[in-house]
This record gives C-alpha cells, sequence and structure tokens, in this order.
C-alpha cells in the first residue's frame, strides 16, 4: 500500500514537472575556474539522477563482500542449529552415540559452540565415556573462558550422578574458590556434605547456604536438625548442652529428633533430675511415645515417685505401649518382677519389638525361667531379621 502511493506520486510530480519543462524547457549555466557548461534543465536532472545511480552501485559493490559474508554466517548457524537439534532429539532419544558426534559437529560452526560442548559431554557421561566427558568439558572452558562457573557445576553433576563423591567436592570447593557465594554450588556442596555425613562441615556451611542458596525450607530445616543433633549427641558435659539448645532455634526445638537428642544427653552426662522435670513438663503438653520411652530411662532419684508418675499417666493412657514399656521399666528398677512382667506381656500382646523381648528375656531369665528367655530372645531376633514369628505359647498360657 505504501509503495503503491509512492509510485502514484512521483507519476504525478513527474507528470506535472514535465508539463513545464515541454513548453520551457529552462536554461543552466555552470562556470567554474574558467569553464563554462551549458545545459538545459531536463539534461540537468538526468545527468544528476546518473550521478545518484552510480554513487549507489558503487556503494552495493562495495558492501557486497560484508553482506555475502552475513548470509553465509546465517546459513552456517541454521544448519549448525538443525544440527544442534538433531543431535539433542537423538540423545533423548536414547542415541547417545549418534548424538554426541551430530553435536559435535555443529559445534565447529557454532556462533557459541558452549551449549554443544556441554551436551556432548552429557551424551557422552550417558555412555559412561568420562574422558570424552571431561574432554568436551575442556574445550567448553577453552572456548568460552567465562564459562567456568557453568564447566565446574556440569562437571560436578556429572562426577555425583557416578557417586565420585571426593572428586565432586574438589570440584565445588575449586567452584567455591572462583566464584564465592554461588548459590547452586553451595545447594550441591551441602547436599553432598549431608550425604558424606560431615555434620561439621555441614554446620559451617550452613549460614551461607541459607543465605545464598534456593532450598525448599523443609530441606534447610532436615539439614540444621541433623547438625544440632550431632552437636547434642557430642557434647562432653552439661554447659556444652545447654549451650547447644539455647543456639538452635525455637521453631527447631519441637521436633522429635532434636528432643530425643537433647533429653539423652541430659541423661548421658548424669543430669537425670533435669531431663526428669523437662520429659514430664513437656509430655502434659505434648504427649509424644519417644518421650515416654525416654522418661522410663531415667535415673530419678525417687525411682518410686517416678513409677507413680508413670502409672498416673496410664490413667488416661491405658493402651500406650510406650507408657506401658516405660512403666515395666520403672517397676524393674523398683524390684516389682510381676508388676513388670505384667506390662511387658501387654506391650507384646499390643506391639511386639525387639526392644520388648529383650527387656521379656532379660526378666524372664532373673526369674529362672531359662527357656522361656531363650524363646523371647528368638521371638526378638526374628522381628529383627524381618520374621514374624508367632507369638509365644506360654504368654497366651499364663
Amino acid at each position: 500500500m505504501k509503495i503503491g502511493l509512492i509510485v502514484v506520486l512521483v507519476l504525478f510530480v513527474s507528470a506535472f514537472g514535465a508539463h513545464f519543462l515541454l513548453s520551457d524547457p529552462g536554461y543552466v549555466v555552470i562556470k567554474f575556474r574558467g569553464y563554462l557548461i551549458e545545459m538545459s534543465v531536463p539534461v540537468l536532472a538526468l545527468l544528476t539522477a546518473a550521478l545518484f545511480a552510480t554513487i549507489w552501485l558503487i556503494r552495493k559493490i562495495v558492501i557486497a563482500p560484508r553482506r555475502i559474508g552475513e548470509a553465509a554466517g546465517r546459513f552456517r548457524s541454521a544448519r549448525s542449529g538443525q544440527k544442534m537439534t538433531r543431535g539433542m532429539i537423538e540423545v533423548a532419544e536414547g542415541n547417545f552415540a549418534r548424538g554426541e558426534r551430530m553435536l559435535a559437529r555443529a559445534a565447529s560452526t557454532s556462533d557459541s559452540p558452549l551449549f554443544n560442548y556441554l551436551q556432548a559431554a552429557r551424551a557422552a557421561h550417558l555412555q559412561g565415556r568420562n574422558e570424552r566427558r571431561d574432554d568436551w568439558l575442556k574445550l567448553a572452558y577453552q572456548e568460552v573462558p567465562e564459562a567456568t562457573n557453568a564447566v565446574l557445576l556440569t562437571q560436578a553433576e556429572f562426577q555425583l550422578d557416578q557417586g565420585q563423591h571426593e572428586q565432586a567436592l574438589a570440584t565445588l570447593r575449586r567452584l567455591d574458590e572462583n566464584s564465592k557465594d554461588h548459590g547452586h554450588a553451595l545447594a550441591l556442596m551441602g547436599r553432598l556434605y549431608f550425604h558424606l555425613q560431615d555434620w561439621v562441615a555441614l554446620r559451617e556451611l550452613l549460614p551461607r547456604v541459607k543465605k545464598h542458596a534456593q532450598l525448599k525450607p523443609e530441606t534447610l530445616a532436615a539439614w540444621s536438625n541433623r547438625v544440632h543433633r550431632e552437636q547434642l549427641d557430642n557434647a562432653a558435659d552439661g554447659d556444652a548442652i545447654t549451650l547447644v539448645w539455647k543456639a538452635i532455634p525455637k521453631t527447631q526445638k519441637t521436633d522429635i529428633a532434636v528432643l530425643e537428642s537433647y533429653y539423652t544427653g541430659l541423661i548421658r552426662v548424669g543430669l537425670d533430675q533435669r531431663a526428669e522435670k523437662e520429659l514430664a513438663s513437656a509430655l502434659k503438653s505434648n504427649w509424644r511415645g519417644p518421650l515416654v520411652r525416654l522418661f522410663g530411662l531415667v535415673n530419678s532419684s525417687d525411682s518410686s515417685k517416678q513409677l507413680k508418675r508413670a502409672e498416673g499417666w496410664l490413667s488416661n493412657h491405658s493402651e500406650d505401649p510406650d507408657l506401658l514399656l516405660t512403666a515395666a521399666r520403672l517397676c524393674l528398677r523398683n524390684e516389682l518382677w510381676g508388676k513388670a512382667r505384667s506390662y511387658l506381656e501387654t506391650v507384646i500382646s499390643l506391639r511386639p519389638n525387639p526392644e520388648v523381648y529383650q527387656e521379656y528375656g532379660a526378666l524372664l531369665n532373673q526369674l529362672g525361667e531359662a527357656d522361656a528367655a531363650a524363646d523371647a530372645y528368638r521371638d526378638g531376633l526374628g522381628l529383627l531379621a524381618g520374621n514374624n514369628l508367632p507369638a509365644l505359647e506360654h504368654q497366651l498360657n499364663e
């Protein structure tokens, strides 16, 4: 539409100009340095048009090689992109060797070969060709040195995929030296430390992970809880346990595994009275089986009072296996053998497990019932091995 309007306008102007020029062609005189040039206006117009046409043609001839080069480059890029696409399709369909070859060929003509080399490295990795994989990664680094982080991250992920944990850790540490506080690298390093159970290193890394890495809150909470548990489990005395406990965020102090480590630590270092008091308070506000079992392991200065408290809880939790086991243990400590036996047999009928059978077998041995004790130990071992053997006949007959 626009071109048509221009053509009509040119024709109109030309016709209008021709009308006046034919009636009076005009007269042009140019005098320059002693030279005199005379011509009509139409001749001047034609010469001017010819001059502009010549300039336009010369310009086109001058820039033609560059335009041809650009066109050839676009053609090569298009071909390279097609090869890369086909190579990725081959890899996705499981033809790793063919895909690797196509990606490598496309890299030689690509304007940005980094992606080709990284994908070729992936194809080699999927074939288990580690040396060739590393060669492609090296080429990627050489072609685009500023992509060091991308190359190192890719290498670390390949190493993790093959279970090469020490090599992956070395790669991630190198990346950490090159680019401090790289979020994805910190996340991978944290996962690796967690897998290797290097709790000291994970504890040192956690503040940086929380600040720079993008991880799910539940993952961060799991890592933090595990670090806190390790600190509590290795605390040398009550002061160390108290120091660790105070440093734990309030939201994480309700985690049952952390609580178990805390109370177990108090019992381990001899702070039984503190453990008993805090356990009773915790159970009053939130009844939880693991804490109930720990209450039965506390060495109270008044074991009869401790038993009385546990049996008081039975009024509201009469069929709680954890409480019944705790009551049985406290009865054993108070040498109430018959009551302990009754509690243990009730637990076995409700929820048999190796721990209960061990306590039961020890009690039967003490009572001189060696054969029954052996059966109890056997049944406990059967559960431990995953063999759910029938309940003891003597339990049903007593």
